[in-house]
């Protein structure tokens, strides 16, 4: 089965909360998130949430919600093993007035390989813009 990895890092000026408070206020994400463009559900481990992006929609299980610190989910095309995504948002404090925002996905299944070039130029690129206006909001 094939796997690939995005990983994208950015150091923000601002607290873990404030990052946190701004990626975990949903309702906004029309606002301001041009990669998710809606995020809904209760965002308790273990449940189903929904999430919608430019191009799909998808209905992960939530893995970690961790205040500050971390959110991750799981989700699938169509059966597990086709194509699964793993995606992680961490917030690493740096004890010095930032914060590095770790945006990060792990791929696998079958269909990996033939998304791959698409996972490198649109999902990065997504990933990253994402990143620059979470970094932009919480330096405001």
């Amino acid at each position: 089965m094939a796997q690939k990895e995005i990983r994208t890092a950015i150091t923000i000026k601002a607290s873990p909360s404030k990052v946190w408070n701004i990626l975990t206020d949903f309702e906004n994400y029309p606002n301001w998130n041009p990669f998710i463009l809606s995020l809904t559900g209760n965002m308790q481990v273990g449940n189903t949430i929904s999430i919608k992006l430019s191009d799909m929609s998808f209905k992960p299980t939530l893995l970690a919600y961790e205040t500050d610190r971390e959110m991750r989910w799981k989700g699938k095309l169509l059966f597990k093993g086709i194509f699964d995504g793993e995606h992680i948002f961490k917030i690493k404090d740096n004890k010095d007035g930032t914060v590095t925002f770790h945006h990060n996905e792990i791929f696998n299944g079958i269909l990996v390989g033939m998304f791959s070039k698409k996972l490198d130029t649109d999902t990065r690129a997504g990933f990253e813009a994402m990143n620059v206006k979470l970094k932009e909001l919480a330096e405001a």
